[in-house]
C-alpha cells in the first residue's frame, strides 16, 4: 500500500511539473532567435572557444536572474511593469520603459534582419520578403490568432538541435573544451569585449525578463507550487545555453581559424551555414536558411507584442489582441510602430544585416544592467515579497551579473580611445 501511495505521489508531482512548465522554456527558447544566432556564431568564427567560459557564467547568471522572475511572478501575481510602476513611480517607470523600447527595438530589427537574411540565402530580396511578412506578423496578431502561430513556430525552433549533432559529429577536443569551459581566456581586444556584453544581451534579453514574469503571473501558479515554476525557469536556462554552447562549438570547429581576420566582419548568413555542414552537408544552406527564418519570425511577432504589453501594463492603459483598435489605441500603436521601425531599418538601402544583428545584442547588453538593478532592488523589498526575498547566493550572482556588465563595457570604452594598448 505504502509503495502504491508513493507512486501516486510522484505521478502527482509529475502533472503538477507539466502544468506548469511553460514560460521558462518558451522565453528562453524565443530568446534563441537571429541575434542570438549571430552572436554565438561569430563568437565561435571569431575567438573559437575562448568565449565558452563566459557562456558558462552567463548561464549561471540566466538560471539566477529567471528564477528571480518567476518567483516575483508566483508570489505577488504582478508582472515586472506593474511592480516597477508600483515601487518606482512615474519617473522610474518612464525611465525603465524608455530602454526597454530602446533594446526592443533594435532587437526588432535584427529580427526582420534575420528574415531577410535567411530568404536572401535563396536569392529572395529583402524588399520583398520583409514588407509581406511584417504585414503578415501584423495581421496574425491584430486578428487574434497569435497563440497558435507562436506554438508553430516554436517547434521551428527545434532546428537549432542540429548544432547539437554538429558539435558532435565535428571532432572536437573534448578535453580542451572542458578547459575552455572552466579557464577565462581573454583576449584583451575592443572586439572580445563587445562581443562579450552581446553574448550576456543576447542570453539575458531585457524584453525575456518582462515576458518572463507575466507569463508566469497570467498563469496564477500558487505558492505551493513555487518549486515547480523554478525547476521550468532553471530548465529553460540550461536548455537555451546547451544550445548556445553547441553553437559555438560548431562555428568554432567549423569556421575559427578558417576565415581571414579580415572577411570576419563581413560574414553574412551564408557563412554561418557552413557550421552545419558537418552533418547535412550541402543542404545546410537550406536548413540554415529554415530555422534562422523561423525563429526570426516567431520573435519578430514575440517582442513587439511583449512590448506593447509591458508598456501599456506599467501606464495602465488598455491591452489585449481581443481589443479593437480604437479601444486600445497605445497597445497597438506601439505593437504597429516597433514593427514599423525595424521594417524601415532593414529596408535602408546597402544595411549589413549580419552587423545590425549583433548591434541590438550589444545595446540589450548595455542596458540589461539598468534593468538588472530594478529586478534586484524589488526582489529584496520585504514590502512586496515577504518571506520569499532574495537569499545571499541570488543576490551575489545577480550583483556580479551587474558588476560584470559595467565593467566590460567601462573596457570597451576605453578601448575605443585612441592610443589604448588595446584598442584593436
Amino acid at each position: 500500500m505504502g509503495a502504491v501511495l508513493a507512486r501516486l505521489r510522484r505521478f502527482r508531482r509529475i502533472f503538477i511539473l507539466l502544468a506548469v512548465l511553460g514560460p521558462g522554456l518558451i522565453t528562453t527558447n524565443a530568446g534563441n532567435d537571429a541575434g542570438a544566432i549571430a552572436t554565438y556564431s561569430q563568437a565561435g568564427a571569431e575567438f573559437g572557444l575562448k568565449m565558452v567560459w563566459v557562456l558558462v557564467l552567463i548561464t549561471i547568471s540566466l538560471a539566477v536572474v529567471n528564477e528571480m522572475g518567476a518567483r516575483m511572478g508566483v508570489v505577488t501575481g504582478k508582472g515586472l511593469a506593474d511592480l516597477v510602476r508600483e515601487r518606482f513611480g512615474v519617473r522610474g517607470t518612464a525611465f525603465a520603459m524608455l530602454l526597454l523600447l530602446v533594446a526592443n527595438a533594435v532587437t526588432t530589427m535584427a529580427e526582420f534582419a534575420g528574415i531577410a537574411a535567411a530568404l536572401e540565402l535563396f536569392g529572395v530580396s529583402r524588399y520583398i520578403t520583409v514588407p509581406v511578412m511584417a504585414v503578415a506578423i501584423w495581421l496574425l496578431v491584430v486578428r487574434g490568432s497569435y497563440p497558435l502561430v507562436e506554438k508553430v513556430l516554436l517547434s521551428i525552433g527545434v532546428v537549432y538541435l542540429t548544432y547539437v549533432v554538429a558539435g558532435f559529429l565535428a571532432g572536437p577536443d573534448w578535453p580542451a573544451v572542458a578547459r575552455s569551459a572552466v579557464l577565462p581566456q581573454v583576449v584583451v581586444t575592443r572586439t572580445y569585449f563587445l562581443l562579450a556584453i552581446g553574448l550576456i544581451g543576447t542570453t539575458i534579453a531585457p524584453w525575456m525578463l518582462f515576458y518572463l514574469q507575466s507569463s508566469v503571473a497570467e498563469k496564477g501558479i500558487p505558492n505551493e507550487q513555487l518549486g515547480y515554476s523554478r525547476a521550468d525557469a532553471i530548465s529553460g536556462a540550461v536548455f537555451a545555453d546547451v544550445v548556445a554552447f553547441f553553437i559555438i562549438l560548431a562555428t568554432a570547429i567549423t569556421l575559427f581559424g578558417h576565415v581571414p581576420a579580415g572577411r570576419l566582419a563581413d560574414m553574412q548568413a551564408g557563412d554561418y551555414a557552413r557550421a552545419l555542414t558537418p552533418v547535412v552537408g550541402g543542404a545546410a544552406g537550406a536548413l540554415f536558411a529554415f530555422g534562422l527564418f523561423g525563429a526570426s519570425t516567431l520573435s519578430g511577432g514575440v517582442v513587439p507584442l511583449s512590448t506593447a504589453y509591458t508598456v501599456t501594463e506599467a501606464f495602465g492603459w488598455e491591452r489585449g489582441v481581443g481589443q479593437r483598435f480604437a479601444e486600445a489605441p497605445a497597445f497597438f500603436g506601439i505593437f504597429t510602430g516597433v514593427i514599423v521601425l525595424g521594417v524601415v531599418a532593414v529596408l535602408v538601402p546597402g544595411v549589413p544585416l549580419v552587423q545590425l544583428i549583433l548591434l541590438s545584442q550589444e545595446i540589450n547588453g548595455l542596458i540589461l544592467s539598468a534593468i538588472l538593478v530594478y529586478i534586484l532592488l524589488l526582489v529584496n523589498d520585504r514590502r512586496i515579497m515577504g518571506r520569499y526575498v532574495n537569499g545571499p547566493v541570488a543576490n551575489l550572482v545577480a550583483g556580479l551579473t551587474v558588476a560584470g556588465l559595467i565593467v566590460l563595457t567601462v573596457l570597451f570604452l576605453f578601448s575605443s580611445l585612441p592610443g589604448t594598448p588595446f584598442s584593436g
